[in-house]
């Protein structure tokens, strides 16, 4: 049994350790929705993420015999950050276990702090079994990312602060992997505000919390995809599942390319790095998946550790969406002038080439015509129904990817 007590007291120990982090007012998202919404931004956590606070908050309750034997934990990457964080502050070996698909950018932060990392397995599940092994034949204290209550307290820490921040807030809208966020979260704001709505989200391609909460009963998915690499969690803890059940009020699903726009709608607008697991929230709120007109709301942006690689790609995939680059492959006889010819016209639209490749070899070709496969900068919509429109008064043949 967690307690508001429990959960002050992990507050205390992470006092000078962790950032008290900003809620800040969400201007441009409140307007369209009608709404007073806030953001939590636990991505400005010194390791990138709030899951310094739980493992923290873990290993400062350990005995010294059992610190000196060193810990050892499985994580996607944040939980990972954390521990090795406070292992080094409390001068104890530490070996964690991560996926093998880990973003390079989390591991290097790990192992920054001078802790051990094996990677292991094609998802959190099959590291963590790994490292349950590791533990029970070493003898070392398993630290577990979100089935425990330390952890849990720890984590329920960002709940005081929240209502210290805002005292009047009608909902919080929470991140969903293993479910010790929202657990200590909600035990926490429950107890100080018993009015309070708590909403979980999750990833489409990780939706196990959202089957079993509706279930009421533990349902493992078989598999796990999401661009939200830390809450992709296939398995359900049953004990979490039941704080979940006691304490959380709805809980809804984003898809990857909702969470894509969140992530670069929150780097745009917000100027904030987030990974997808930290862009959930934003992602419901900016999706309507969550009814929250009129009302005060609080988001947590959970964490920053971006692989730059998958940032660079929601990049690209989002100017797409937003039509502010246009991707074309265009047909044209292949002779002197006839380059030039096409770019006049897209210099006629006021638009900017960006990439350009031509194609003349290709065994889909007629004879005597070229590919040219070309990146367009664009201003919306009507821009690129412009440039459509000039293509085909010109006779070129196009179609667009």
């Amino acid at each position: 049994m967690i307690t508001l007590n429990d959960i002050k007291n992990a507050k205390n120990r992470l006092q000078g350790i962790i950032n008290q982090t900003s809620l800040t007012y969400a201007p441009i998202l409140s307007k369209e929705l009608n709404s007073d919404i806030f953001l939590k931004k636990e991505n400005l956590q010194l390791t990138g993420s709030f899951k310094l606070r739980g493992a923290f908050n873990r290993i400062a309750t350990l005995n010294e015999e059992k610190r000196n034997k060193g810990v050892v934990a499985a994580s996607a990457g944040n939980h990972a950050q954390g521990l090795a964080y406070a292992a080094e502050h409390f001068k104890c070996e530490a070996t964690i276990f991560m996926p093998e698909a880990t973003p390079l950018t989390k591991v290097s932060g790990v192992k920054s702090y001078g802790a051990n990392v094996v990677l292991h397995g094609e998802n959190f599940d099959e590291a963590y079994v790994a490292a349950k092994e590791f533990s029970k034949e070493n003898d070392i204290e398993f630290i577990h990312p979100f089935a425990d209550d330390e952890v849990i307290a720890g984590q329920g820490s960002i709940g005081l602060e929240i209502l210290d921040q805002v005292d009047d807030l009608d909902e919080i809208i929470v991140p969903i992997g293993g479910g010790g966020l929202i657990a200590g979260i909600a035990i926490a704001a429950k107890a100080i505000k018993p009015s309070i709505k708590i909403t979980g989200v999750v990833a489409t391609g990780a939706r196990a919390m959202k089957e079993s909460y509706e279930a009421h009963l533990p349902i493992d998915s078989l598999s796990v995809k999401t661009i939200a690499d830390g809450i992709a969690v296939r398995d359900v803890t049953p004990k979490l599942l039941d704080l979940i059940i006691d304490n959380v009020d709805e809980i809804v699903e984003v898809n990857d390319n909702e969470i894509a726009n969140a992530i670069l709608f929150l780097l745009e607008k917000h100027k904030l790095v987030v990974e997808g697991a930290g862009a959930v929230a934003t992602a419901a709120i900016m999706h309507n998946k969550v009814d929250i007109e009129s009302s005060k709301v609080c988001a947590i942006v959970s964490g920053g550790n971006i692989d730059v690689t998958m940032l660079s790609l929601i990049i690209e995939k989002g100017l797409v969406k937003s039509q502010r680059k246009l991707n074309l492959v265009v047909t044209l006889m292949d002779k002197p002038g006839a380059l030039m010819h096409l770019t006049d016209i897209f210099t006629e639209c006021g638009t900017n080439i960006v990439q350009i490749d031509y194609d003349r070899n290709s065994v889909k070709l007629e004879f005597g015509e070229a590919h040219v496969t070309i990146a367009l900068e664009t201003k919306g919509e009507e821009h690129q129904k412009l440039i459509r429109e000039h293509l085909k008064q010109n006779g070129y043949r196009f179609k667009q990817i």
